[in-house]
């Protein structure tokens, strides 16, 4: 395969050799369009013949018949056929037998319609733009009961996702999934603006992280002579701005965790976090239904996706977190009630262990209740779900519940068994944060390296005041997955991590 690929890209240099000997550049500087691919053929409508039109792409086939070829030529809005002739090219027809499939051009000539009805471009000139010196692995078309169906020549899920240029190019599909996530977080946008919040940016390098729980990315700044580290949550910069006087705030950004790899985690993900002042989670509940709604609506707006975007319909169903796990908990081991909240760690212990959570013997006592909901009760749920009313103990920056502070104002929102949105009633009192930073400190000390450590800063921010407010964090990578029904979180992040190569 290598002296293959290799005979494949000399024949390719050879043929830049040629282009050039002839004085044509293969690697232009620009090239003025008048339409795209589909707007030609828009413009030639129901007509036989209409006028003539300047567009530039790829070529993404190639067919030559003596004095005549026929191509297509692919664009960000689709393909459309060329027709070339010697007679109407002269010598530039000859030279034309130069390009490849891959190479980029730019064509002028009239639409028309062929006797089999396809819209084509008679070629009258063209421009090479850039060469290709690589071959991008086309695969073969054919039209099955009216439909296209593409038989894929690079099916390799691994170097699709290595080479993601690649997998753009030649895969329609693909382009479309990231202009769904454009559309996507800008219908977010737009809900959050339309309600007056105000759209920040706060620091990814952190003197301190905080605002999950999640191990981070630690790196040295060289001239300050001091550690920082990735952000793993915007929160608590976000909650500053409240206290300096911000009635709502949000940002959209990249968030980093240390942690391992699989169809729902990246390192590198993009997280929605807003905060109002004066609300609780109940007003937030709202929040999160309309930008919900707003964000199935911009991905069915993406023909690649109306059949699979949910149409949702709120209010959403709401179910209570120690109700959901309990009676999971007891239909799962039976022989009586349990209630998980009130098991002391041996017990807690062996009924993660026998529920099927691993590696309860080294997880703190937080950690197993959370992986037993995960394993008990997340995979479960199918449609758009509110979980509310979380533990204290797996809360740290979240009010206590009104009328039983042994749980908090939490919920989360769950959807195909993935979490798509956290939020809280937020917890503004800078004593009780500070005894739940400690608490964090002692299980990060006894070895549990998710814990959150103290803030000082943050908490002479608290100290200052902070108005009671609501606050939201929504995975953008997940609730495009989710709308999309894609199975894998690397289909919906065009560079995702992964392993060097060899």
């Amino acid at each position: 395969m290598t002296d293959e690929l290799n005979f494949v890209q000399q024949a390719r240099r050879e043929k830049l050799d040629a282009l050039r000997s002839a004085g044509i550049e293969p690697y232009a500087y620009s090239y003025e369009r008048t339409h795209t691919a589909s707007g030609a053929i828009a413009l030639l409508g129901d007509a036989a013949e209409g006028p003539t039109v300047r567009i530039a792409g790829r070529v993404a086939s190639w067919r030559a018949h003596g004095k005549t070829a026929f191509a297509h030529l692919a664009d960000e809005s689709g393909r459309v056929q060329l027709y070339a002739r010697r007679d109407q090219l002269g010598d530039s027809f000859d030279q034309l037998q130069l390009v490849d499939i891959g190479d980029v051009l730019g064509v002028e000539g009239p639409v028309f319609r062929t006797k089999t009805g396809e819209p084509t471009i008679r070629v009258e000139s063209w421009t090479l733009l850039a060469k290709s010196l690589r071959p991008l692995p086309f695969g073969k078309e054919e039209i099955v009961d009216g439909r296209t169906v593409r038989h894929s020549g690079f099916a390799d899920p691994e170097q699709r996702y290595r080479q993601r240029y690649a997998d753009l190019a030649v895969h329609p599909e693909t382009r479309a999934m990231f202009v769904a996530r454009a559309r996507l977080v800008s219908a977010l946008r737009r809900v959050l603006d339309d309600r007056g919040y105000l759209e920040v940016e706060t620091p990814i390098l952190q003197p301190i992280y905080g605002g999950a729980a999640a191990r981070p990315f630690t790196t040295h700044h060289r001239a300050l002579d001091t550690p920082l580290y990735l952000r793993i949550a915007d929160e608590l910069y976000l909650k500053r701005l409240l206290v300096g006087g911000f009635g709502k705030v949000y940002e959209i950004g990249h968030d980093f965790r240390n942690e391992g790899i699989d169809r729902t985690h990246n390192p590198e993900f993009t997280m929605l976090e807003s905060y109002e002042a004066f609300v609780d989670y109940t007003a937030i509940m709202q929040l999160v239904e309309a930008l919900m709604v707003a964000a199935a609506e911009a991905v069915r707006s993406v023909p690649e996706f109306v059949a699979a975007a949910p149409q949702l319909a709120p209010p959403f169903p709401r179910t209570d977190w120690t109700t959901a796990l309990n009676a999971a908990l007891n239909a799962s081991l039976g022989g009586g009630p349990i209630d998980a909240l009130k098991l002391d760690m041996t017990e807690l212990r062996n009924s993660g262990r026998r529920v099927g959570v691993p590696d309860v013997d080294t997880m703190s006592r937080p950690k197993i209740l959370d992986e037993m909901f995960q394993v008990l009760v997340e995979q479960s749920i199918d449609e758009p779900t509110f979980v509310l009313d979380y533990p204290l103990e797996l809360s740290p920056l979240a009010k206590p519940k009104r009328g039983n502070p042994a749980l908090t104002e939490r919920f989360e929102l769950f959807a195909r068994g993935k979490e798509l949105a956290n939020a809280f009633s937020e917890l503004n009192d800078p004593i009780d944060q500070r005894r739940r930073f400690e608490a964090q400190a002692a299980l990060f000390a006894a070895g549990d390296e998710e814990a959150q450590r103290i803030d000082e800063d943050y908490l002479r921010a608290l100290e200052y005041g902070m108005p009671p407010a609501g606050g939201l964090g929504i995975g953008i990578d997940r609730l495009l997955m989710y709308l999309t029904n894609t199975h894998h979180i690397r289909d919906v992040i065009l560079f995702p991590a992964m392993r060097p190569e060899t």
